[in-house]
Formats: C-alpha cells, structure tokens, sequence
C-alpha cells in the first residue's frame, strides 16, 4: 500500500482515562510528510469503564483477557458509530494504540488492550496495532513512541513536550531523535483532586491556591528515576510504588498536595528544556489546559513556549498513531532505537485483515 496521500483514523486512549481520542487525519508525502486534521472526537469512557481501566494492574491474566475481548467490542462499536455519524467513506486503515494495561519492559511486559483481531473483524477494515510489544522484544523501553511523528511532523520546534498522565519530550541531539518520559503528570494531579469530587483541576485553580511543602517537594525530585539516564519510561506501577505513598506519608491539604506536585512537574520538565537556550517549546497534551502549571513552567525557562489550537492539544497522540501505523503499512521504521533503547530501528505493529 505505498502512495503519497493516505486517510488514516487514529485511534488513542491514554493513562489519563478522559477516553477514547479518533482523528481522521489526511498524510500527503511531498518532500516530507505534512498532515491534515479532519474529523476529530473524544468519546468519554463511562463510569463503569473508568473503574476497570483505573485497575487493570490489579487483575489476573485470565480476567484481564477477558477484560480485553469486552475493550475491544467497545472500541469497534466507538470506532464504527465515528465513522457512521460522520458519514466518512474514504479510510485507508485504522491505526490503534489500545489502552496499556500493564508496562514494565524491565521484565518484558508491555500489553496493550484493544488489539486483538477482532477489531478489524468488527470494524470490516484494515487495522495496524499492538505498536510497543516488537519493541520490548528488542530490549526496547516500547516508550514513547510518538517522538517518530514529533521528527517527521513537529520539526520546527527545538522540544515537543506532551503533558498527559505523563510527561514526555522529545528532540535531536547529534542528529538524533531523543525521547524519553520526565515526570507523572495528570495520572498524579487527577488522583488527588478526586477526592475532592472532581475530575480535574480547572487550569489549575485549586493548585494555585496551596502552598509548596518544601520537604515533600524535595524528597519527590531525589526520587531514582530523575537521577537515570535515557531511555526511560515510566509506568502507574511506578506511581502507585513510589509516588503515591511518599505523598500519602505528609498527610497534606489537598491543594498544598497539588501545589507541591505542580512545583515538582514545572521543575523536573524545566530541568529538560533548558538543555537549550532560545528553543521554541511545543506543548500539548490535557495538561497544557492547566494554565497555572503551564505560568510556573515559564516562570522557570526563558524559552518560548508554544501552545497550539485545541484541534493539535487534544488529538495530538491519536494523529502520530495514525502515522506510525502508515510507516508499518509502508513497512518504515517507525520505533527509533535512540529514543527507546532498542537493539535497532524498526518497523513496530501488527497488521489485521478483515
């Protein structure tokens, strides 16, 4: 299937649980790949489906096959009501990430689920997924994997940094794409600010209104991960093992807990991009709509920071997805071994026919 212009539905949820993200986007290849957003939609995950994906580390392989047959269904029927409502008849294939249940590369497990046959099966079309298990296989971090798009898409900016349940960033160094995840971000904000009975905290409102624990702060920046080098990835194994409890032990206000978080963020991210002076930042990602966090992350950085339209900040992940399933059908790499650690470049994902 080589040929300069694809329609490609990308399809994405991320650890933040806010849904399912599609995004029919158009690649045309001229001298390099440019792309076009065209239909785009978040399909919210009911209560019931937050509550199991909120707790998949937590299951049994037996039930979390289960669990994947039923998230499967789901995302066919979500994939299928997008295209029917919008009345597209031009797709090439459907580029999925699925939903990651479990991730430790260290010990070999990556599981995504959402990626079985089924989909293409349900869906009648042409489905490329399960992008990060090739790469695990290959002593790779299978994380992240959207620096490719970052490099092939976002090059006329120094950083693309994606705040999310995590952060990650990415950019070259020595003609090099690096990439790697920098701190929790949403996944650790959102668990907080719940107990309070909301989702999230609107721009960052209630954050704005604590105070920093200077202690706590300083024990969360001397945690082992920011002091590792890349590649490296994190996971909510690693959040609940080492965020969580550290946090929990201060028994703190809530908005002195988002206070010091957001802090902790705006800092581990400054310590990244101002490895480069006069840089353009290009942020997206939910966490790019916290506008307090985003004022207390150029409060520590000179350079120019970029926050895009809000077609770009939502569907910013699903529209890379899209893409790296285009560089498996064309069979081009589209994992990079200097940003997940890999023993090489490759083509990553699986291809399912109806």
């Amino acid at each position: 299937m080589i040929k300069s212009e694809y329609f490609v539905l990308g399809v994405m949820s991320g650890t933040s649980l806010d849904g399912i993200d599609l995004a029919l986007t158009k690649f045309e290849l001229t001298h390099k790949w440019r792309y076009q957003l065209l239909t785009c939609e978040t399909v919210p995950y009911s209560k019931n489906w937050t509550v199991i994906l909120s707790n998949l580390t937590n299951i049994s392989d037996v039930d979390l096959h289960e669990i994947d047959i039923e998230y499967t269904r789901l995302l066919a029927d979500v994939i299928n009501e997008f295209i029917s409502k919008n009345n597209i008849e031009n797709i090439d294939f459907i580029a999925s990430h699925g939903h990651t249940a479990k991730h430790d590369p260290s010990a070999k497990i990556t599981y995504q689920i959402g990626n079985l046959k089924n989909l293409a099966l349900l869906t009648k079309r042409i489905v490329v997924c399960d992008f990060r298990t090739q790469d695990v296989a290959f002593n790779g971090q299978g994380a992240p994997l959207v620096p490719i798009g970052d490099k092939l898409l976002f090059s006329d900016y120094d950083f693309c940094l994606n705040l999310g349940g995590f952060a990650n960033v990415s950019f070259e160094e020595n003609q090099e794409r690096i990439a790697y995840d920098v701190c929790p971000v949403n996944i650790v904000l959102n668990h907080y600010v719940k107990k309070l009975g909301l989702d999230y905290d609107d721009k960052g409102k209630i954050a704005a209104e604590g105070a920093v624990n200077k202690e706590l702060f300083d024990e969360l920046n001397a945690l082992k991960f920011y002091h590792n080098h890349y590649p490296k990835s994190l996971g909510f194994e690693w959040v609940k093992a080492h965020v969580f409890p550290k946090i929990d032990s201060f028994n703190l206000e809530t908005k002195d807990i988002l206070r010091t978080f957001v802090s902790h963020i705006a800092y581990q991210i400054s310590k990244e991009i101002n490895k480069k002076s006069h840089s353009k930042v290009l942020i997206t990602g939910g966490g790019s709509y916290n506008d307090f966090l985003i004022s207390e992350i150029k409060k520590m950085t000179s350079n120019i920071i970029v926050i895009p339209d809000e077609k770009l900040i939502e569907y910013k992940e699903a529209l890379i997805f899209g893409l790296l399933g285009l560089l498996r059908i064309r069979n081009e790499n589209n994992c990079l071994a200097s940003v997940t650690g890999a023993i090489k470049d490759h083509s990553s994902g699986t291809i399912h026919y109806p």
